[in-house]
């Protein structure tokens, strides 16, 4: 009796596992989801997961294009003040013409005579002539008024013969002004200008050109405008350029313009 209360105890090989259930056997230590385990020891580098990318941010959308709008409203504003001024000096240049019913004024030379014409040995020739132009305005409302600054000119075989100037004067409505103006010069012409000249002369066909450049200013009533240039060209046929001779005007072609 006293044997089969004694206890016996055995000693116990935990390693063998001997004894145990094997339900409760120690399992292996649980590895958290995402984690690596090695079983050599610590994780190399080459095993370890490379790190990850950097996403850029999205890059905010731009701003509602306000400024083009704005420009094209500029833009239209001024296309149409432009317009509309542009209609309005339309409108105002039509009803000055219609009021003032302007026309261009005529010129003409009416007289020529030659006071002084030699040439020296070196053909070089000096002349003094005496031009008379006459100058008509023909508007019933409208004045001009010549200022000083005026080149007058008369050429041979675009030589120029002699130079000479306007006096400055006005000219009233429907009125015709008569001016003798006094012109000199010298030109070198050569041996085949002065050829042609004295040929010109004995078969009394002299071809000359007469050039005036007048600045001028328009009176409208009490008006007066900016200055513009009155341009005059004359194509003009004389029969000699004899000194103290009368010379007869045979062919005589004037054109008017001007330059602003």
């Amino acid at each position: 009796m006293a044997d089969q209360q004694r206890m016996r105890i055995h000693p116990l090989d935990l390693e063998s596992g001997a004894g145990v259930p094997h339900q409760q056997r120690p399992t292996a230590p649980l590895v958290p989801n995402g984690s690596f385990r090695s079983h050599k020891g610590h994780p190399s580098a080459s095993s370890l997961p490379p790190p990850p990318r950097r996403v850029a941010p999205p890059m905010p959308l731009p701003p509602p294009k306000r400024r083009r709008g704005c420009c094209c409203r500029l833009i239209c504003c001024v296309t149409v003040t432009v317009i509309l001024l542009a209609v309005i000096a339309a409108a105002a240049a039509a009803a000055l013409y219609l009021a003032f019913d302007p026309k261009a004024p005529r010129y003409s030379v009416s007289r020529l005579s030659v006071s002084a014409f030699q040439v020296d040995p070196t053909l070089t020739a000096t002349a003094r002539l005496d031009v008379t132009v006459t100058a008509t305005n023909p508007n019933a409302r409208i004045g001009i008024h010549y200022e000083p600054g005026s080149s007058l000119a008369v050429y041979y075989a675009a030589h120029r013969l002699a130079a000479g100037e306007l006096p400055p004067f006005y000219q009233g409505h429907r009125n015709t002004t008569v001016l003798a103006v006094a012109m000199s010069g010298r030109a070198q012409l050569g041996g085949a200008a002065m050829s042609a000249l004295r040929d010109a002369q004995t078969t009394g066909a002299v071809p000359l050109v007469f050039r005036a450049e007048v600045p001028v200013r328009v009176q409208l009533g009490g008006l007066r405008l900016w200055r513009v240039t009155s341009r005059v060209t004359c194509d003009l046929v004389v029969d000699s350029l004899g000194v103290n001779n009368p010379i007869n005007i045979k062919a005589s072609n004037c054109k008017f313009g001007l330059k602003l």
